[in-house]
Formats: C-alpha cells, sequence, structure tokens
C-alpha cells in the first residue's frame, strides 16, 4: 500500500511563495513517475506538473510555467512544488500523485495515477 502525505500549503500574499511537499511511502518511491494536481473552488481537478522517475524530465501546464517548479530527492522519498509568484487564481486544494513507471515517462492524466495524496490547501489572497 503506497501512501502519499503533502505539507507545505498555507495561505499567502499575492506575488509570494509557497513549496509543497509529498512525502511518500510503502513503495521504491523511485519506480515512480510523479505529478501535481489541484482543484480550484468550484472547479474540477486539474494538471499542474509532472516529473519522471529520475527528475530528469518535468512538464507544466501553461498556467504555472515559469512560476512552479517540480522537483523530487528519491533518497528521501519526497517530491516538492516550489511555487513563485503566485496568484488568487492558484488559490485550490492541491494534490500529489504517484503512477508505477519504469520507462522515464510522465503523466499528465488523472486516470494514470493511481495513488493520490489527501490534498494541502493553498491560498493566496491580500
Amino acid at each position: 500500500q503506497v501512501q502519499l502525505v503533502e505539507s507545505g500549503g498555507g495561505l499567502v500574499q499575492p506575488g509570494g511563495s509557497l513549496r509543497l511537499s509529498c512525502v511518500v511511502s510503502g513503495r521504491t518511491f523511485s519506480l515512480y513517475a510523479m505529478g501535481w494536481f489541484r482543484r480550484a473552488p468550484g472547479k474540477e481537478r486539474e494538471f499542474v506538473a509532472a516529473i519522471n522517475w529520475s527528475g530528469s524530465v518535468t512538464f507544466y501546464t501553461d498556467s504555472v510555467k515559469g512560476r512552479f517548479t517540480i522537483s523530487r530527492d528519491n533518497a528521501k522519498n519526497t517530491m516538492y512544488l516550489q511555487m513563485n509568484s503566485l496568484r488568487p487564481e492558484d488559490t485550490a486544494v492541491y494534490y500529489c500523485a504517484g503512477a508505477p513507471d519504469n520507462r522515464g515517462r510522465y503523466y499528465t492524466r488523472m486516470s494514470e495515477y493511481n495513488n493520490w495524496g489527501q490534498g494541502t490547501q493553498v491560498t493566496v489572497s491580500s
């Protein structure tokens, strides 16, 4: 049983920064491609960023390119999302997700992930 636990959310002013963490336990972390998704109030869950098992390949949705950075530390079984220049429209519950993979791929669709965290709230407001 794989467990994913997010942390690092909170309230931040527009233009501020936060770093989310996702700790994975129960399986070999390096065998998983990982991703971040978010659900804003009144909207469906959407893709934010993805990273392959080694961290050599990343992908972002257009709205966060240049502001967010996804990374991972396989020695610590942890994935990160560094969020800079935050905007009110970034307000959402952020979820981390894992997909078993040994081909070096990343994934952008929710259906491709079979392990999810419980989410952490990020609120961007003055």
